[in-house]
């Protein structure tokens, strides 16, 4: 046999070898596919929410939360709404007739119309440099942290925009055990049985805190498997190394049920921990193991039933939600994939759930976008459903 054969024969196995490995996965992934589960159905609703007047348009979209009327509130970053390209009439002088970024606040009425914008520098506190996180305490206030170099505060608001209160002050060193401010907060949550608001700390500290509703002091905090929490810098996470025993920034969620457990994004170390209130640990689970970078624990909400049987849980860096069995921790099957078409996302990063049990969703980085996700019921779903269009 020649050499020029040789070759040939060798190049043509090795495409042989590689297309059936891509047959085997493409048949794994169908098999999956075909499998089928009990669990909360949704579809996508392309229509929702209704275009914004003005010809305002929303920079990356770091926050979500829903009220007791169940109105939807999101958080934008404005500075990221790129001048020369999507913000013309922004500039000085203006290059055309649209557009502008939108207030960094917006609040949506069930149906998706826009009925209040607030938000910015103020008199009397320090806007965030980089809002993150947005959420409604069970008197329909509105709290907001900020992720920042020098957020290290929380903002509270009455429904409408009026400053309440400043927790902490803004440009404070590094400290996790502060009982005075934070670091670079990603999300705050609530227990109104308790009075307390759990508070994902975060960027830069490495805890979380637990907050008096009324006063805004702090009245506990933990790390990683309750452990005190320390701002000592681990280095990145590697799939193989043993598990880490502190959190890895960004601690980006801290989820109280009903039944006493609190629900914590480990985000860059791919888990959840599962804590009671007082910050002793009961469990955890890994999700999507070999994510790098970003992480796939990105933002936990319960669906609305009294038990809260499951978690919802985004996953920015895979783009997915995965439907979850709160109790096992076992993951039921999962909807989402990578893409701009509606149903689909790019760094879905914060996740809620209305009073109907309808799931709302937004996208951070480039994604610049809120989506809603209809309930359907519990019923028979595949495991890895792709894209929840709309039946016809």
């Amino acid at each position: 046999m020649t050499r020029s054969r040789t070759i040939a024969v060798g190049a043509g196995l090795a495409l042989c070898i590689a297309a059936l490995g891509v047959g085997q996965a493409a048949l794994e992934g169908s098999t999956q596919a075909r499998q089928t589960v009990e669990a909360p159905r949704f579809e996508v609703d392309p229509m929702w929410p209704k275009p914004l007047p003005n010809h305002w348009v929303i920079g990356s979209t770091i926050g979500i939360g829903v009220d007791s009327r169940d109105h939807v509130f999101i958080v934008h970053r404005q500075a990221t709404v790129i001048e020369g390209t999507e913000a013309g009439a922004a500039a000085n002088p203006p290059l055309s007739e649209c557009c502008t970024p939108a207030p960094p606040v917006l609040e949506f009425d069930p149906e998706g119309n826009l009925v209040a914008s607030w938000g910015g520098p103020g008199e009397g506190y320090e806007w965030p440099e980089s809002n993150h996180g947005i959420g409604l305490d069970h008197q329909d206030n509105v709290w907001i942290g900020g992720n920042g170099a020098g957020d290290s505060h929380i903002l509270k608001f009455t429904h409408a925009g009026k400053l309440i209160m400043q927790i902490g002050q803004a440009k404070q060193p590094a400290n996790s055990r502060s009982t005075t401010h934070f670091g670079r907060v990603a999300k705050i949550s609530f227990d109104p049985s308790a009075n307390e608001a759990y508070v994902a700390d975060g960027y830069l500290h490495k805890r979380v805190a637990v907050l008096d509703i009324t006063t805004g002091a702090v009245k506990r905090y933990w790390g990683a498997y309750g452990n005190v929490p320390s701002d000592s810098n681990i280095g990145p996470y590697d799939p193989g190394a043993p598990l880490a025993q502190q959190f890895r920034t960004p601690v980006h969620c801290a989820e109280p049920s009903s039944d006493g457990l609190v629900y914590v994004c480990d985000r860059p170390n791919d888990r959840i921990q599962v804590f009671r209130k007082d910050g002793s640990f009961v469990k955890e689970k890994i999700i999507a193991p070999l994510t790098r970078g970003d992480g796939s624990v990105w933002d936990i909400a319960f669906s609305k039933d009294a038990a809260q049987k499951y978690i919802y849980l985004a996953d920015g860096k895979n783009q997915r939600v995965y439907v979850i069995d709160r109790q096992s921790l076992e993951i039921l099957t999962t909807f989402g994939d990578g893409g701009r078409q509606p149903g689909q996302f790019f760094a879905v990063h914060s996740i809620a759930t209305d009073s109907k049990g309808n799931i709302y969703t937004t996208e951070t980085y480039e994604g610049k976008r809120v989506q809603k996700f209809a309930y359907k019921g519990v019923g028979s779903v595949a495991k890895v459903q792709g894209t929840v269009w709309p039946k016809r």
